[in-house]
């Protein structure tokens, strides 16, 4: 499953200016031997930005969709402090095997910086994360938990390649796993063909994602790679 989560409102002027960040994506997951696509949306305007993406598992039919909608809002873009924003978000989806997972509101405050040519952006988020669903000895009091998000995206060799993802670590009862505490990294490595000569208006990219997670399907640390691609609008 590919997140990219949000894009941080400090580089709302990059995207806007130089670069789009809507694509789908098709990933092959070669642990498990299934497939799948990520649709991705960003949307900056004059109080923020607004991201959204969908996932869908295939096995090899749909056994799974994943959604995500995040919004930033930053009112003071032209202040000293234009690198923190609110962020509010909401998550959710269903599985063929597992059912339908806890729906997830978020939010809280996200810090971002970017290198002086834009080509490193980065983010963290601090956010206060309600699990309405949560089962437990005490439900109430485990629906209450916090989640840390990071962003990144590395641009090398004149935008040849591209290094991306985001990890989280939050806190989620399962007293079926005896575990709490949740973390999942999801690193991207894109060849970008659109810097090859006369390919400039082809926007696919080639590469592979490293989903790395620590009781999230189950107890205990998983590692799995995918060999992917990307079609940027």
């Amino acid at each position: 499953m590919n997140k990219l989560r949000f894009i941080p409102v400090c580089v709302l002027a990059f995207f806007a200016l130089e670069a789009s960040a809507q694509n789908v994506q098709l990933h092959y997951d070669l642990g498990r031997s299934c497939a799948t696509t990520t649709v991705e949306m960003f949307r900056p305007d004059g109080a923020g930005s607004t991201f959204f993406f969908a996932d869908f598992d295939y096995n090899p039919k749909v056994s799974g969709a994943y959604w995500e909608i995040s919004r930033e809002f930053n009112f003071w873009q032209d202040s000293k402090l234009n690198w923190l924003s609110l962020h509010l978000e909401y998550n959710g989806g269903l599985n063929t095997s597992a059912g339908s997972f806890n729906n997830a509101w978020l939010g809280g405050l996200t810090y971002s910086g970017h290198s002086s040519d834009w080509s490193k952006t980065w983010s963290i988020s601090a956010m206060y994360k309600v699990i309405p669903g949560t089962i437990g000895l005490n439900a109430r009091a485990q629906a209450h938990n916090f989640q840390i998000t990071g962003v990144w995206n590395l641009d090398f060799f004149a935008h040849w390649l591209s290094f991306n993802g985001f990890a989280d670590f939050w806190r989620e009862a399962r007293p079926w796993q005896t575990t709490e505490y949740i973390f999942i990294a999801e690193p991207q490595l894109w060849v970008n063909l659109n810097k090859i000569k006369g390919w400039e208006k082809i926007g696919l990219s080639l590469g592979t994602e490293l989903e790395l997670s620590c009781n999230f399907v189950g107890k205990g640390f998983d590692a799995m790679p995918t060999v992917a691609a990307k079609w940027t609008f």
